[in-house]
């Protein structure tokens, strides 16, 4: 797409518990990117998979992102509200013979490094339950895009598989869900973590399939701890601290490890202080473009 429209950004996370200082850094890098381009900045909860988002998790992390001050445009946007849509999008891309049934088990492909395609021509068992997959062979390939940060890339999607769309359980799947939300959204920039870059290609294949228009991308450096691990929730990734102090504290580190070189001094100043300075210095090109960001969290 020429990006002739108004920056709209988001920050996206998924309920599964609070935010630790790795999805504050993506919250921030998003915030910060969109401010600084006099565009909008929104929010969307990704609790299309509710065995994963315990209750209250959620409104934590929209508490944790106005203690902050990372106050978000327009009303938050729920996927557990969204399964027309999906199924919309999905109905499409199976008349375009872009998705199919999937009856296969993991158990069944589990010497083989992904999903080996083997019901793209009809031949899965529907007595049993069926995942719906994108078949990543016939849509189109290969995918390039220009990162903002890590330059030319290109990949076959065909060599990652072919990604599932609707899960047997009949939840959707991100790839499906995370596209058609964020065209209805209008989203012309996402800013997220570096582990998501090998998500893109699915991504932009399915923007294609299905007319959409392909945001630009900037994938930021991912937060890990001194032993390789990302920060996580699923690493338990201690939650943010929310007293001001730490408030004061953690929104100065997110900066340090966005390498916008924040002077000592601006650790003392309230969020809002810190987000203005943030915003007047943003630069991608300040970015170094490395995979990780390593950080040993304080006990």
């Amino acid at each position: 797409m020429t990006h002739t429209l108004r920056y709209r950004g988001r920050f996206a996370p998924t309920p599964s518990g609070p935010l630790h200082l790795g999805s504050l850094v993506a919250a921030l890098g998003s915030f910060v990117d969109a401010r600084a381009a006099g565009g909008q900045w929104l929010v969307r909860i990704e609790d299309i998979d509710p065995p994963r988002c315990p209750e209250g998790a959620a409104d934590t992390i929209l508490r944790q992102l106005e203690a902050f001050g990372l106050h978000w445009d327009e009303e938050i946007r729920w996927q557990h509200h969204r399964h027309e849509a999906y199924q919309q999008a999905l109905d499409q891309l199976a008349a375009k013979g872009l998705a199919y049934p999937c009856s296969c088990s993991r158990k069944q492909w589990q010497a083989f490094s992904v999903y080996p395609g083997w019901c793209r021509d009809g031949l899965s068992d529907t007595t049993k339950p069926v995942a719906w997959r994108l078949r990543s062979d016939l849509a189109k390939r290969p995918i390039d895009w220009q990162d903002r940060l890590f330059g030319f890339q290109q990949f076959d999607p065909e060599v990652l598989g072919d990604v599932v769309l609707k899960r047997k359980d009949n939840l959707w799947a991100y790839q499906l869900a995370v596209v058609v939300d964020d065209a209805e959204q209008g989203i012309t920039d996402i800013v997220r973590g570096f582990d998501l870059l090998d998500n893109t290609p699915w991504q932009c294949q399915l923007q294609t399939a299905l007319d959409l228009p392909t945001p630009r991308y900037l994938h930021l450096p991912l937060v890990v701890s001194n032993d390789g691990q990302k920060l996580s929730k699923q690493n338990k990734a201690p939650a943010l601290k929310e007293n001001a102090d730490g408030i004061r504290h953690q929104l100065f580190q997110a900066l340090q490890l966005l390498d916008l070189a924040p002077p000592d001094a601006l650790a003392q100043e309230p969020p809002e202080t810190q987000l203005n300075w943030a915003i007047a210095h943003w630069s991608v090109e300040h970015l170094v473009a490395t995979a990780h960001r390593t950080f040993q969290p304080e006990p």
